[in-house]
Formats: C-alpha cells, structure tokens, sequence
C-alpha cells in the first residue's frame, strides 16, 4: 500500500475513500437529491451538507476562481466534485468518472494493477457495449485498441485530452450559468450573521 495513492484517491474521488462511499450512498438513497442547490432544493442548508465528504468547504475565492479558467476548476478537488455534480443534470457525469479514472491510472506502478484498470476502464468507458460510453472518435479508439495490447498508465490520454476538451467547450460554459454555480456564489457571498 503506498502512500502515493491513497492521496491521490483522496483528491480525485476516487477510490476507497470515504468521499466516495458518501456519494455512492447518496446515489442510492435518492439519485436526484445529492446536489445542493436548485432541482431538489431551495434550502440552501443543503449546500453546507453536500460538502461533507470534503475536507474543507471552499471559499467564495476559490469558487470565483472556477470560472477564471475550465483548468482551475478542475485542479480543485472541491471544483470537480461540483462540476460533476453538474454534469450528472446533464446526464454526462460519465465524461468525468472516465477523466478522474485515467487520473487514478497515470499514478499506478505496479504492472498487473495497471492492466487491470486499463481494462476495468476500457469495459466502464469505451466499449461500445457500455452505458457509461464516452463519446471518441474513431482515431482516438483505434488507437486506445492498439495500446490496450500492453497498456500502461498513458493507454488513455488522447482519449482523456478529448474528454477534457469536450467538458471545457460544451459543459463548461452551461455550468458557469447554472442554479448550482450560482447558488454557491450565492451562498459564498452572505455573511455569517446571515446564515
């Protein structure tokens, strides 16, 4: 067990954390009703709630930072988790999970866990027989096809890049826009007192 990769887990979402079991659980219970802000709720108590699973609630700079660049917003942990909350209104949430998954992958050593999640994440995102299918195109699958051979901790990074591009241009713009970012600035911009 190194010590490398359980914080890496712990800052993509990813893993065994218990970040990720709270959003499963959460996903389980009532699969519309994770997000803390405008289709569940008006509450915004609920916003306070939903970043539990985070170390640290961020700060109305941080959440202002997120629409600076698409690359702040994903650098931060707190940004992610947001964002795809977001995408999953927009049924894409799979764009994400294949990004944070090639993330997880570029951090494995060890070769026979490399090639089991090239493999567990070729089954989730790429096979056209998956729900969760990314949407690539077909230089980029030929050559995912030819790398899966001997994959390594790089079998997916076109592919990633197009997802990256694809979430920066389409849903990106739609997120700045909508209730969930504006209600955390929102949220952010009241005082204490108010509450």
């Amino acid at each position: 067990m190194g010590g490398g990769r359980s914080e890496t887990s712990a800052l993509t979402g990813t893993g065994g954390g218990r970040g990720t079991a709270t959003i499963q659980n959460s996903q389980r219970s009532n699969a519309c009703c994770f997000c803390w802000c405008c289709c569940c709720s008006s509450n915004e108590d609920d916003l306070s709630f939903s970043f539990l699973f985070l170390s640290t609630k961020p700060s109305l700079e941080e959440i202002r930072q997120w629409s600076q660049s698409f690359d702040k917003l994903m650098r931060n942990p707190a940004g992610r988790n947001v964002f795809r909350e977001f995408l999953r209104t927009e049924y894409s949430e799979e764009n994400m999970l294949f990004w944070l998954a090639c993330e997880d992958l570029k951090q494995e050593i060890n070769k026979s866990a490399i090639e089991e999640k090239a493999r567990s994440i070729y089954e989730d995102y790429i096979s056209i027989l998956s729900p969760r299918e990314v949407s690539l195109d077909a230089r980029v699958r030929e050559v995912i096809n030819r790398k899966m051979q001997e994959p390594t901790p790089h079998t997916f990074e076109d592919a990633q890049l197009q997802i990256y591009t694809l979430m920066h241009r389409d849903s990106y713009p739609r997120f700045l826009s909508s209730n969930i970012y504006k209600s955390l600035i929102h949220s952010g911009s009241r005082t204490p007192s108010e509450s």
